[in-house]
């Protein structure tokens, strides 16, 4: 999948903003304030943001992922993956980490962003 596709499929969600707030090579997509994605632009990387459960079951059954630098059980972290992997694969990716953040946001927020 190229950056652009990656792009619009994040920007497709309902309420999901983009920012550079990083540098001006690092996408950021969030809904409310929470961050589900982060697409690197000058590397053809992608990490979306997990649960620790999540994080484990994707290591073992997806070997095109790259496991967080520290993995603690108590937190969300971000999975990695090259652009390239699967298209489907990475939509499917992208979708999971933005219905968990959804779901992780109180229910005052979701309300008010009608979700």
């Amino acid at each position: 999948m190229y950056h652009d596709e990656i792009r619009q499929h994040c920007l497709s969600k309902p309420h999901v903003t983009e920012s550079l707030p990083f540098d001006d090579q690092t996408l950021v997509f969030k809904v409310g304030d929470k961050i589900f994605a982060v697409l690197s632009l000058d590397e053809p990387t992608l990490a979306v943001k997990a649960s620790p459960d999540e994080v484990l079951f994707r290591l073992e059954h997806y070997p095109e992922a790259r496991p967080p630098r520290y993995f603690d059980k108590r937190h969300w972290h971000f999975v990695h993956f090259e652009t390239q992997t699967n298209e489907n694969l990475l939509r499917e990716w992208i979708d999971r980490s933005y219905n968990l953040i959804v779901e992780s946001l109180p229910k005052k927020i979701r309300a008010s962003l009608n979700l």
